[in-house]
Order: C-alpha cells, then structure tokens, then sequence
C-alpha cells in the first residue's frame, strides 16, 4: 500500500524537524521545503495529499501562496501553521481554503490528528471528485442537476467544505435550491450518519422562533403544555439548517450567535445546559452586506456564520442546464402522475430556453408539473405551458435591427471567448439603438432588466448606459 505524502514547509529548521519526526511515527512520508521555490517543486513532483503551510516565511507569505495550492486540479489539503495568538490570521487561512491550523508551539498529539484527519479529508475528495466525473455525462452532483461551468463551480466548492466544519452561508434568489444545497453538504460531511433539521426563519414569528431554536420547559411561557426540544439540540451530531436567515430578529440573532459561538443552549424557562455539535450552514436571499449597514443584522453573527459563502446561479444565468431541469422534473412527474414517461417536444424546450425564469428552478418545477397534468399525450407540447412562458417568446416584442460584424473561427478564439465577443457587441448595439436606457434596451431584447444589467457588469460594459428610468 502506497504511503500517504505529507509536505512541511517552514523556513525553521527546528520546526521542520519537530513536525517530521512526530508525523514518521504514523507511518507517512515526509518532504521539506524551506521557501516556496521548493514547495512548488515538491508539489507538482511528487503530489502530497497534505502540507502543512507555515504562515510566516522569510522570503514570502504563506497566505499568499495559499491560493496557489487549493486552485490546483488535484490540490493537496492544507493545513496552515501559525504562531501562538495569530489565530485572526488562521481564520483569513481558513477563508481562502485550508482546512485548518496549527498553532506553534504545538502539541504532538494535536499535530498527529490533524494530518490523519486531513489525510481522510483529502482521500474523500478524491473519491468525490472521481465520482462527479462519472457523473458529468448524466449532468448530475447527488440531487443537484446541472453541467454548466456555474454549477461546477458550486459542486467545486461543496466537495471542498464538506469534510470541514466551517460555517457555510448559501446565497442566492427564492428557488435556486438552497437547502438541497445544504443537504448536499450534509450528505457529503462527516456528520452525514447524524441528522439534517432545518428551520425556516422567516416561517415563524418572533415569540415562537426561539422556542422552535432552543427548545422549553413547561409552562415556560403561556401555552408550553409540555417540554420541547428545539433545533439545535435535535441536530446534535448532524447538521442545522437556518433557511431565510435574514429574516431573524436582532435579539434572537443576538442568542444564535452565542449558542453557535459556545456550542451550548439552555432550554426556554431551564436553567441547565447543552452542549451541541451541530454543524451550522444558513441561507438567506437578502443581500446580509446591506442588512448590516442598515443596522437590520449583526455584524458579528454575519461574519461568523459567512466563513464561506456558496452563490447559488439563477436559472437565467445557466440555462444550458434547463433541459436536463426539464427532463428530470419530467420524468418525476409523468412516473408519478402516468404512470409511463412522457417527452418534452422540441418547441416546447425552445419556450422554456427563451424565458428568463424569476422563480428559477421552483418554477421550473412547477411549470413541468403542471404540464404533465394538463398533458394527455406521450409529448408535453407548448400549448401546454402557461400563457406567460409562451408570451415571452418573442411575439409581440419591439424589433430592434443589430448589425454585428462576423465572427469567424480561428485557432485564438475558442467558442466560448467567441460567444462573450458576439454577445458584447450585440449589446453595445442595442444600447446604443436605445440611447443609453437600460429599461428600452431590455424590453427590445425580451429580456428583464435585472438581467440585462447583470450582463452589462459582466461584460464590462458599465459606461455604456446612461439611466434605467
């Protein structure tokens, strides 16, 4: 059986030595690097499944190289090693992709069980990315489907939070799927024999929501007929989910970031406590940066529970993956509803490419659902859909005449450099056809304003339009 590589880069020679002789007990083969010179060489040679990155070298910053690391195809686990009291910067570390730290000077034991969790940690991700690119033919990742470079993105970083366990905020509009994100996280972290509980925020109102969080006596408060165990006692072992996080009030955010900080709660109306291992991801659709400013959410609880945040795409931003979307949902509901599988004509896919989806995959869902009901022949076709799809098709829409040089192939402009060059010009096109206004623009395009605009910053076309009005 090959033996698992560990690389220690420190410019300490002590320390070097310390770190080797403790971790060649466990049976592992040690490399050294002294600068980042040879930590490159080390890495790209013999591939270490784990390094322990020492912060502070003479010639560089540890954090700076960091990044270089993690982006790798295959990239090793690393663990960031930190003088005592530098603990803030272990946690800018941890943000930019270690896994964790390891404070100097350290204990022995502590080294030995951090490297034989991030070598378990490293082995998983392995496994996992093995199995995404069996997957990739079928464009699905567990239960979320989707092939689209936005989407590898999310399932990139779900495979490397997973094993941790750092906090995740899930970002993104109603309906992109935020909690089968967090599921997913769930079913791919260690805690996945534990349970999942989640917990709608907004949902509840205020007297009720910290009695949902934290449990309580009887006759706690008006109506406790009997004791309660709330959410985070019920995820012990597992994983709590705070879906619409946005939507807490500033004294229960007050309580949540102290149960998260401490690992206890004390039941409503008890004076005991308990200690909770509950892993920790939430979600929100509000932007938390603005809620913050407006003094609508705690600093402290944003930047505790953001250790990393995973943006979930709108649906108009990936809608490569509407047609797998599609024949998913339809498969699930033909089955359920006939029984027998019904297909999605091709006008029908083209009504759904050319709508821009507000509601996202929800109403994707929803829209299929309703198709396979009212449908009751082998093929779905448009008259099915809502008059609303069908109406953004085009029909009615102002024209706008585009003139756009022709792109022709060459060996230095691959398609999707191509595609962004064609899209730019037709854009600036019809923005200037529209005298700079984002809104005209928009409605010639048949597109929502929002994402127009959203396309403008992306392509860098910013000085491009003078008002939205």
């Amino acid at each position: 059986m090959m033996k698992s590589v560990v690389l220690i880069v420190d410019d300490e020679p002590a320390a070097r030595y310390g770190m080797k002789r403790a971790l060649e007990k466990e049976g592992y083969t040690i490399l050294e690097a002294d600068n980042l010179a040879s930590a490159d060489e080390a890495v790209a040679n013999q591939t270490p499944s784990v390094v322990l990155l020492d912060v502070r070298l003479a010639s560089a910053s540890g954090l700076e190289y960091l990044p270089t690391l993690v982006s790798r195809e295959s990239p090793p686990v690393v663990i960031i090693v930190t003088a005592h009291g530098s603990e803030r910067m272990a946690v800018q570390a941890i943000k930019l992709g270690a896994y964790d730290y390891l404070s100097k000077p350290f204990d022995v034991d502590e080294l030995r069980i951090l490297v034989r969790n991030a070598l378990e940690t490293h082995s998983l991700r392995t496994d996992n990315a093995k199995l995404r690119r069996e997957l990739a033919a079928t464009g699905t990742f567990g239960q979320l489907i989707g092939s689209s470079p936005a989407m590898e993105h999310v399932y990139s970083l779900i495979d490397k939070v997973a094993q941790t366990d750092i906090t995740v905020l899930i970002t993104g509009e109603s309906g992109t799927g935020k909690e089968m994100v967090a599921r997913e996280i769930h079913l791919r972290s260690r805690n996945s024999s534990g349970p999942f509980v989640s917990v709608n925020c907004a949902a509840l109102p205020g007297e009720l929501i910290e009695s949902e969080l934290f449990g309580h006596e009887k006759g706690a408060f008006t109506g406790a007929a009997g004791r309660r165990v709330g959410k985070f006692e019920a995820a012990h072992g597992g994983t709590l989910f705070l879906d619409e996080i946005g939507d807490m009030s500033l004294s229960t955010q007050a309580k949540v970031l102290r149960a998260i900080e401490e690992r206890k709660i004390q039941r409503l109306g008890s004076n005991e406590t308990f200690s909770t291992t509950a892993r920790i991801i939430s979600a929100t659709n509000k932007r938390l940066e603005e809620e913050v400013e407006m003094g609508r959410f705690r600093d402290d609880l944003y930047y505790r529970l953001c250790v990393v945040q995973l943006k979930l795409p709108p649906l108009r931003e990936r809608k490569s993956d509407i047609p797998a979307l599609a024949n998913a949902f339809c498969n699930r509901f033909s089955l359920a509803y006939k029984g027998e599988l019904l297909r999605i004509s091709q006008g029908t896919l083209k009504a759904l490419l050319e709508y821009e989806w507000p509601g996202n995959a929800r109403q994707l869902r929803n829209t299929i659902e309703r198709a396979v009901v009212l449908t009751d022949k082998a093929e779905i076709m448009p008259e099915a859909l809502p008059e609303q799809i069908l109406s953004d098709q085009g029909r009615g829409r102002p024209a706008i005449a585009v003139t756009v040089d022709r792109i022709t192939p060459s060996r230095s402009l691959d398609f999707r450099t191509a595609k962004k060059e064609f899209e730019r010009q037709f854009i600036e096109d019809c923005l200037d056809q529209a005298g700079g206004n984002v809104t005209r623009a928009a409605a010639k395009l048949g597109m929502h304003r929002q994402s127009l605009q959203h396309k403008i910053k992306e392509l860098g076309l910013t000085k491009r339009f003078v008002s939205d009005d």
